[in-house]
Protein backbone atom coordinates (compact mmCIF):
# COMPACT_ATOMS: atom_id res chain seq x y z
CA UNK A 1 0.00 0.00 0.00
CA UNK A 2 1.40 3.40 -0.64
CA UNK A 3 1.72 6.13 1.33
CA UNK A 4 0.04 8.95 1.07
CA UNK A 5 1.75 12.84 1.87
CA UNK A 6 -0.76 15.37 3.31
CA UNK A 7 0.88 18.11 2.42
CA UNK A 8 4.01 19.52 3.73
CA UNK A 9 6.32 17.50 6.57
CA UNK A 10 5.31 17.95 10.44
CA UNK A 11 8.99 19.43 10.29
CA UNK A 12 8.14 21.57 7.65
CA UNK A 13 4.92 22.76 8.96
CA UNK A 14 6.71 23.40 12.47
CA UNK A 15 8.95 25.35 10.80
CA UNK A 16 6.50 28.02 9.41
CA UNK A 17 4.90 28.18 12.59
CA UNK A 18 8.08 28.90 14.37
CA UNK A 19 9.25 31.48 11.47
CA UNK A 20 6.53 33.60 12.84
CA UNK A 21 6.75 32.81 16.43
CA UNK A 22 10.31 34.39 16.03
CA UNK A 23 9.26 37.39 13.50
CA UNK A 24 6.60 38.42 15.74
CA UNK A 25 8.80 37.82 19.01
CA UNK A 26 11.77 40.03 17.05
CA UNK A 27 9.26 42.88 16.91
CA UNK A 28 8.97 42.95 20.59
CA UNK A 29 12.76 42.83 21.67
CA UNK A 30 14.12 46.17 22.17
CA UNK A 31 16.83 45.91 20.81
CA UNK A 32 18.41 48.72 18.28
CA UNK A 33 21.00 45.95 16.52
CA UNK A 34 17.88 43.49 15.71
CA UNK A 35 15.89 46.95 14.10
CA UNK A 36 16.34 45.34 10.64
CA UNK A 37 16.76 41.86 10.57
CA UNK A 38 14.32 39.77 9.27
CA UNK A 39 13.38 36.04 9.55
CA UNK A 40 13.63 34.62 6.01
CA UNK A 41 13.16 30.84 6.91
CA UNK A 42 13.44 27.93 9.82
CA UNK A 43 14.31 24.77 8.81
CA UNK A 44 13.72 21.91 11.89
CA UNK A 45 15.52 18.54 11.71
CA UNK A 46 13.89 15.12 12.01
CA UNK A 47 13.80 14.66 14.88
CA UNK A 48 12.64 18.01 15.93
CA UNK A 49 15.95 18.76 18.66
CA UNK A 50 17.47 22.06 16.59
CA UNK A 51 15.68 24.76 14.53
CA UNK A 52 18.38 26.53 12.29
CA UNK A 53 17.03 29.67 11.83
CA UNK A 54 17.46 31.44 8.60
CA UNK A 55 17.75 35.97 9.29
CA UNK A 56 19.02 38.51 6.57
CA UNK A 57 19.21 42.00 7.42
CA UNK A 58 18.13 45.22 5.07
CA UNK A 59 21.89 45.96 3.54
CA UNK A 60 23.09 42.23 3.49
CA UNK A 61 26.49 43.67 5.21
CA UNK A 62 28.31 40.69 6.91
CA UNK A 63 29.22 42.99 9.73
CA UNK A 64 25.11 43.69 10.51
CA UNK A 65 24.85 39.69 10.22
CA UNK A 66 28.06 38.59 12.68
CA UNK A 67 26.67 41.23 15.29
CA UNK A 68 22.83 39.38 13.93
CA UNK A 69 23.76 36.35 14.76
CA UNK A 70 25.92 37.25 18.45
CA UNK A 71 22.61 39.42 19.28
CA UNK A 72 20.30 36.66 18.31
CA UNK A 73 22.19 34.15 20.53
CA UNK A 74 22.06 36.67 23.71
CA UNK A 75 17.97 36.28 23.23
CA UNK A 76 17.59 32.33 22.31
CA UNK A 77 15.99 31.37 25.66
CA UNK A 78 13.50 34.09 25.27
CA UNK A 79 12.93 33.29 21.57
CA UNK A 80 12.87 29.76 23.22
CA UNK A 81 10.48 30.21 25.41
CA UNK A 82 8.43 32.19 22.84
CA UNK A 83 8.15 29.11 20.76
CA UNK A 84 7.48 27.20 23.40
CA UNK A 85 4.80 28.96 25.17
CA UNK A 86 2.64 29.61 21.51
CA UNK A 87 3.55 26.69 19.39
CA UNK A 88 2.40 24.20 22.07
CA UNK A 89 5.09 21.21 21.42
CA UNK A 90 6.24 18.44 24.13
CA UNK A 91 10.09 19.52 23.46
CA UNK A 92 11.49 22.72 21.79
CA UNK A 93 14.08 22.74 19.24
CA UNK A 94 16.94 24.42 20.35
CA UNK A 95 17.36 27.23 17.88
CA UNK A 96 20.84 28.18 15.61
CA UNK A 97 20.62 31.41 14.18
CA UNK A 98 22.09 31.73 9.91
CA UNK A 99 22.64 34.39 8.01
CA UNK A 100 20.81 33.84 4.62
CA UNK A 101 23.25 32.69 2.17
CA UNK A 102 19.95 32.81 -0.46
CA UNK A 103 19.83 36.65 0.07
CA UNK A 104 23.46 36.75 -1.00
CA UNK A 105 22.94 34.79 -4.25
CA UNK A 106 19.99 36.51 -5.35
CA UNK A 107 21.91 39.77 -4.51
CA UNK A 108 24.93 39.23 -6.57
CA UNK A 109 22.17 37.52 -9.59
CA UNK A 110 20.47 41.30 -9.29
CA UNK A 111 23.88 42.93 -9.68
CA UNK A 112 25.10 40.76 -12.63
CA UNK A 113 21.96 41.66 -14.61
CA UNK A 114 22.20 45.25 -13.51
CA UNK A 115 25.83 45.40 -14.74
CA UNK A 116 24.66 43.49 -18.19
CA UNK A 117 22.00 45.48 -18.86
CA UNK A 118 24.06 48.61 -18.41
CA UNK A 119 26.81 47.06 -20.97
CA UNK A 120 24.20 46.32 -23.01
CA UNK A 121 22.29 49.60 -23.08
CA UNK A 122 24.24 52.03 -20.98
CA UNK A 123 21.90 52.66 -18.62
CA UNK A 124 19.74 51.24 -15.45
CA UNK A 125 16.48 51.20 -17.04
CA UNK A 126 15.61 48.64 -19.27
CA UNK A 127 15.30 49.90 -22.89
CA UNK A 128 11.75 51.08 -24.05
CA UNK A 129 10.10 49.27 -26.57
CA UNK A 130 9.42 50.50 -29.69
CA UNK A 131 5.80 51.33 -30.48
CA UNK A 132 4.68 49.22 -33.69
CA UNK A 133 1.71 51.00 -35.40
CA UNK A 134 0.62 47.94 -37.14
CA UNK A 135 0.33 46.14 -33.88
CA UNK A 136 -3.34 46.21 -32.07
CA UNK A 137 -3.31 48.17 -28.51
CA UNK A 138 -2.84 45.72 -25.22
Amino acid sequence: MATRRRGFERGDRLGELLREILADELTRIDDDRLAFVTITGVEVDRDLAFADVYFSTVDLDPDLEAAAVEVLGRHRRRLQSAVGRQAHVRRVPSLRFHPDEGMHAGARVEEILRSLRHETHGADDPPARPADEDAPAP
